[in-house]
């Protein structure tokens, strides 16, 4: 039975009695506690903690696990143990306070007895301590024999979130895999869980529990969330050993066996590098496919970590060329079946894939030989680890992670000192830091620390762009003030504020602040402490004092720019996911009026037309006249609703939605216009790179959108104008231009090679004879490439010579000697004959021995440097 029909099996049994077939979510999760999606309970876990109703009482599914990082980090054993895997897929069904104990119980032992054909004799069944129903359940109900039926505690038979929450006992489904695994014991799983294997896990959600994980109280709707790890019930079904030797993973093993040639089987360290590689295969695949990029933060990292460890090993094979790729595609090919989203998303796999292999192999070799050579290092001085620093240079000059560094040094008995290697990322961390901050930074810095106790600032600039607040508080020069005169610039905080502060991106407001004795310029707004907004206001008449009643004022049209940007941006992410893939999620973006700059992630530079697509798609969904509302929900809700939410960002237990149309949805608390016809024009001006995996694009809206285009098509009317043709046509004339000029370029360039050829052979012809070889000294002002040119064809048209040339500009000389062959077989050499016309030149020598070049800027000595060569190479031709 392969892993497929498993798999299917499972799907189809509970589809039977009535549960929805869930699709598998994304390794990437919805939850932003979770950094990638362990268990198949994840994408249900609004429905268990009662946050959301669910679509479907009962639910089955086959979904996409991995655990390489945090509390769940199986990273470094796997390929040395039979099971560990770093991705798996896990099988469960699920009931939302549908049916209980009873029926998950029997329903299991009924798709293990006969869906599966276990041997019943041969199952065992552990339930926690006190679950009394549940013991009786699979004595009476389903049948199993009392004797094989054991009670465990809360380490094996009770489960949690690890927060506070729903939790409950479980139960577990062992099988006797027989002697060949140790001896029989009365108490089975108790006494070896090698011999007896467990399985299948079903969790009975029946409390309550506290932080502490205690259950407090019983749950009002009780359910049931069981998981059923498909390799190893692969593994128990196949009758293989490991879960390496399993349909999927062994045909990954055999990939790269035969990509590398070696044998799997033959030599227990290779063997290791084998499994690892077809573990590591599947992780990468499935991560690329749902969004992720290699990068230094976050998953992107746990994604780089899992392919540079597949890297090392693969070089530890003995293999240099690029295997990923290849591997990666094997694995579309086993899995598309049951995944298709790997086989819609092949292209970028398998590019990402390519690039990171690329990337990384050129450190790898002199990142392995400087661990290596300090390893030796610390054998030889008996030393207990890797230095601090080696592993910090490994990480910052040759993107070794950490774990990678300390996993190769307990191979070879050290550790590493992690202590050192913190500091000096703690070092660098703060350096990075410092070189960001700037001064309205470090004031802010010290203005929340003054103003740590001050009140938050009510903030009602969505619906207001003018309002009556109190100033409560003046800080100026790291000092609180009791008020600010005119020519004075300091940080104002009033008790209520009109003003944006800069956040998600967008850039703070700026407007007037009017006082009874003073008025001000807002010149920046910024948000300084939770809830606090700081106003960096410049007086320009009067006093500003605390306790004053001011006005607020927006600037309107600074405002509407920064809005019309801000709803652009919104589109165009839409649009990049739409048309660029899921993968394109947002990195970073600046919102200024009339302009915006979107980071994403993705791999390679867009094409021509696909900036076109965009553009084209942008300015589209402008002109829809679509609908931007905002609204306050709950996070829960928002995030049930399809609400996009940034992984990274902190939010609260309420938060703002912006939907734009029927297509956009993100969390966001910045300003937006209410129809996209408001934006006006939104046209892209630029796409670049701005790191590894990451690309920016550039656009204007509103006037300066139009101002843009104006330019573009005065420009445009212009080029039509120099070149006497309509607008329409002016494209098609400078191609014919383009066309002529290569023609004339072509001509000249034969014009210019007769030329040359003449000059040579007329050259040749003057060349003097000199001891049976013959010596062409000459001065041609031409630029060291050409000249070097001729240096060569002179060589070759001479039969046995030196060719010595000289050329001159208005502050510099060169020289170029040559010889040939049979001269340098002899021991002559071009480069020494430089020598002394070198000095002259005020330059040196550099080439080789049949032809060199000297140069340097006493131009006016080149005569006499040319005459030292000439002598220098006679002497060396008469021996």
């Amino acid at each position: 039975m392969d892993s497929g029909t498993i798999r299917e099996r499972f799907l189809a049994f509970f589809a039977e009695r009535g549960h929805e077939r869930v699709a598998s979510s994304s390794l990437v999760p919805d939850d932003p506690t979770l950094l990638l999606t362990n268990a198949g309970m994840n994408q249900f876990k609004p429905y268990f903690l009662g946050r959301q109703t669910p679509p479907h009482k009962r639910a089955v599914t086959a979904q996409k696990c991995l655990r390489a990082g945090g509390k769940h980090n199986d990273l470094e054993e796997v390929g040395k143990t039979a099971r560990h895997l770093t991705f798996f897929e896990m099988l469960g069904n699920f009931s939302f306070g549908d049916y209980y104990k009873t029926e998950a119980s029997k329903w299991a032992w009924e798709l293990v007895t006969e869906g599966f054909g276990m041997d019943p004799e041969l199952l065992w069944v552990t339930v926690f301590e006190t679950d009394h129903e549940a013991r009786e359940i699979w004595a009476d109900a389903v049948g199993v024999s009392p004797e094989r039926i054991i009670y465990r505690g809360r380490a094996d038979n009770f489960w949690s979130m690890g927060e506070a929450g729903p939790c409950g006992p479980c139960s577990e489904i062992f099988i006797d895999r027989g002697p060949h695994y140790g001896d029989a014991s009365p108490k089975g799983p108790d006494d070896n869980e090698e011999r007896y294997l467990e399985f299948w896990n079903l969790v009975f959600m029946q409390n309550d529990c506290n932080d502490a994980i205690e259950p407090i109280a019983e749950l009002p709707q009780k359910n049931i969330d069981t998981g059923l790890g498909l390799e190893r019930t692969t593994m128990l079904l196949q009758g293989v050993e490991t879960v390496f030797e399993t349909d999927v993973l062994l045909g990954l093993i055999d990939e790269a066996a035969a990509l590398t040639g070696i044998v799997y089987g033959k030599d227990a360290r290779s063997d290791v590098g084998l499994r690892i590689l077809s573990d590591h295969t599947r992780s990468l695949t499935f991560m690329i496919a749902d969004g992720v990029r290699p990068s230094n933060e976050e998953r992107g990292y746990v994604l780089r970590r899992i392919m540079r460890r597949a890297l090392r090993h693969v070089r530890l094979l003995g293999f240099e060329a690029p295997l990923l790729a290849p591997l990666a595609e094997r694995c579309i090919e086993l899995m598309r079946d049951a995944y298709p989203e790997l086989n819609e998303r092949r292209d970028h796999i398998m590019e990402i894939a390519a690039k990171e292999e690329e990337r990384f192999g050129a450190t790898l070799r002199q990142g392995l030989g400087l661990l290596e050579r300090a390893i030796s290092e610390g054998r030889s001085q008996e030393a207990a680890a890797v230095p601090g620093d080696v592993a910090f240079l490994l990480h910052d000059t040759f993107g070794f992670p950490i774990d990678m560094t300390t996993e190769i040094a307990r191979e070879s008995g050290l550790g590493v000192d992690q202590a050192r290697f913190d500091e000096l990322m703690d070092e660098q961390r703060r350096r990075a830091r410092e070189a960001r901050h700037t001064g309205g930074e470090a004031a802010s810095t010290v203005l929340s620390d003054i103003l740590q106790g001050a009140r938050q600032t009510e903030f009602i600039g969505y619906e207001h762009l003018h309002a009556d607040a109190e100033v409560v508080g003046v800080v100026a020069e790291r000092n609180v003030l009791p008020a600010a005169n005119a020519g004075e610039t300091a940080d104002l905080l009033f008790d209520r504020t009109v003003f944006y502060a800069e956040g998600g991106g967008q850039v703070g407001d700026m407007g007037l602040v009017r006082a009874p004795s003073g008025i001000g310029r807002v010149l920046d707004t910024r948000r300084i402490a939770p809830g606090v907004t700081a106003h960096r206001v410049e007086v320009t008449e009067g006093t500003i004092a605390t306790g004053d009643a001011v006005t607020l004022e927006v600037d309107k049209a600074r405002r509407a720019g920064a809005e019309r940007a801000h709803s652009a941006t919104h589109v165009l992410h839409y649009i990049l996911r739409k048309q660029i893939g899921p993968h394109a999620t947002q990195a970073g973006s600046l919102v200024e009026p009339g302009r915006l700059r979107f980071d994403f992630a993705h791999f390679e530079a867009l094409s021509d037309t696909q900036i076109a697509d965009i553009s084209a798609e942008l300015q589209a969904r402008v002109l829809q006249d679509g609908s931007v509302i905002a609204f306050e929900t709950t996070y829960e809700f928002a995030r049930s609703s399809g609400a996009m939410a940034i992984f990274g960002e902190k939010y609260g237990d309420f938060v703002r939605v912006v939907e734009i149309g029927d297509y956009s949805k993100e969390l966001c608390g910045g300003t937006h216009v209410p129809h996209t016809s408001r934006i006006g024009v939104a046209v892209l001006t630029h796409e670049g790179s701005v790191g590894s995996n990451l690309r920016r694009v550039e656009a204007l809206v509103g006037r300066d959108g139009i101002a843009y285009l104006e330019a573009k098509a005065s420009e445009l009317q212009r080029a039509a104008e120099l070149l006497r043709v309509a607008p329409d046509n002016v494209a098609e004339r400078v191609e014919k231009l383009q066309a002529a000029t290569k023609e004339m370029e072509r001509r000249l360039q034969e014009v210019e090679r007769t030329g040359q050829d003449q000059d040579a052979q007329a050259l040749v012809e003057a060349a003097v004879e000199c001891n049976g070889s013959l010596l062409v000294v000459a001065r041609r002002d031409l630029g060291v490439d050409a000249l070097r040119a001729l240096a060569q064809s002179l060589r070759g048209r001479l039969g046995s010579g030196v060719i010595v040339l000289g050329s001159a500009t208005q502050d510099r000389a060169n020289l170029v000697a040559a010889a040939t062959k049979d001269l340098v077989e002899k021991g002559l050499s071009a480069r020494a004959l430089l020598g002394k016309g070198g000095e002259l030149l005020g330059g040196g020598a550099g080439g080789k021995p049949e032809l060199a070049i000297s140069g340097g800027p006493r131009a006016e000595r080149l005569p006499e440097a040319i005459e030292a060569v000439a002598e220098a190479a006679r002497r060396a031709l008469r021996g």
